[in-house]
C-alpha cells in the first residue's frame, strides 16, 4: 500500500470477526482511526483530510451498530471512487458462522441483529446485509483460524510501508526505595545478595566502578543465581521473539539501585549482546542520584 496519496482505509465486515483487533493493529502501523463512523460522513471527513496535513493515513472502522446507515456504506464509496485525488480501499473481516457462535457465547454479547431470535438467525440476517460491501472489497481476510496475534501480523504484512521492527532488549537496573518500574516485563529482585552499602570503602561508589562490580559479582551466591538467571533467559527470550514482542525490558532491582543492581544489569547486558544478534540497550535508572556532579 506504499503511495505518495493520502490513504483512507475503510474496515467493515461481519460483527464479531475482528473489526476492534484491526483498529488497534492499524494504529500501532501509523493509521489514525476512527472507529464507528456513520458512513454518511464519509465524504466529509474525506474533505477534512484533503485540506488537512495532520491526515495522511486514515481507517474508518464501520459495522452494523450504525445499522440504520449501513445502506448508505455503497453509495458513498461510490462517490469517494470519483474523486481522482481519493485512494479508498475497503477491508472486508469475515468469519463463518460456527465460529461467531462460539465466540459471542464466550464475550455473552449478542451481535447487532440478534436481539430478537435466535443467534445463528441474526448472524446470518447480518451476513445478508453485508454481503453487497463485501463483494466491492479490496481485501477480504476471514478470521476464522487466525489468533489475535496472526491477524494482527496479516495487517502488518498487508498495510505497513515499514519494515517490522525487530526484537531489541532493554536491561535496567533500579532501586525498590525509588518504587517499581512500570514498563518492565520481567523484574528480578537481587535484594538477597551480599550488599557493598555496609563496607565504607565501597558505600559511596556505583556498580560502575570495578571494586563494587568485582565485589557482587565474585560472590559464591551471585555467581549461582546468575548461572540460573542466564538458563531462565534462555529459555525465555525465544518465546517472546514467536510471541511477537517488539522489545524486551528485563529490571533488575536491589534496595537503593546503587551497587548490586547496577553490577548484575552491566553484565547481563554485555552477555546478552554477546550471545544473540538482538540490540540490547542499558539504563541505570537510579544511578544520577549518586554520581557527583
Amino acid at each position: 500500500m506504499a503511495d505518495n496519496k493520502k490513504q483512507l482505509l475503510i474496515v467493515t465486515g461481519m460483527s464479531g470477526a475482528g473489526k476492534t483487533v484491526a483498529a488497534h493493529a492499524l494504529e500501532d502501523i501509523g493509521f489514525f482511526v476512527i472507529d464507528n463512523l456513520p458512513p454518511k460522513l464519509l465524504g466529509s471527513f474525506w474533505d477534512l483530510m484533503v485540506n488537512s496535513d495532520d491526515f495522511s493515513k486514515v481507517a474508518v472502522v464501520i459495522d452494523l451498530r450504525a445499522k440504520a446507515f449501513y445502506t448508505d456504506l455503497l453509495d458513498e464509496v461510490n462517490s469517494l471512487e470519483d474523486n481522482a485525488q481519493v485512494q479508498a480501499t475497503i477491508l472486508f473481516l469475515d468469519c463463518d458462522d460456527d465460529t461467531l457462535v462460539a465466540r459471542y457465547k464466550e464475550s455473552r454479547r449478542l451481535p447487532p441483529l440478534g436481539h430478537n431470535g435466535r443467534l445463528l438467525d441474526g448472524i446470518q440476517e447480518e451476513r445478508r446485509i453485508v454481503s453487497p460491501i463485501k463483494n466491492r472489497s479490496n481485501y477480504i481476510i476471514d478470521t476464522s483460524n487466525l489468533t489475535t496475534k496472526q491477524l494482527k501480523q496479516k495487517l502488518l504484512d498487508d498495510f505497513s510501508e515499514r519494515e517490522h521492527q525487530p526484537f531489541s532488549i532493554e536491561v535496567m537496573s533500579f532501586g525498590f526505595k525509588y518504587g517499581m518500574p512500570i514498563d518492565a516485563d520481567m523484574v528480578i529482585d537481587v535484594r538477597f545478595l551480599p550488599n557493598p552499602f555496609y563496607l565504607p570503602e565501597l558505600r559511596p561508589f556505583t556498580g560502575l566502578d570495578k571494586r563494587v562490580f568485582d565485589y557482587v559479582m565474585d560472590k559464591d551466591e551471585t555467581k549461582l543465581f546468575y548461572d540460573k538467571l542466564l538458563d531462565l533467559l534462555h529459555v525465555a527470550l525465544p518465546g517472546y521473539v514467536r510471541e511477537g514482542k517488539e522489545k524486551l525490558t528485563i529490571a533488575i532491582g536491589c534496595t537503593g539501585g546503587q551497587h548490586r543492581s547496577v553490577s548484575i544489569a552491566q553484565q547481563l547486558a554485555r552477555d546478552l549482546a554477546k550471545e544473540y544478534d538482538y540490540p540490547v540497550d542499558i539504563t541505570h535508572r537510579e544511578i544520577s542520584r549518586y554520581i557527583k556532579k
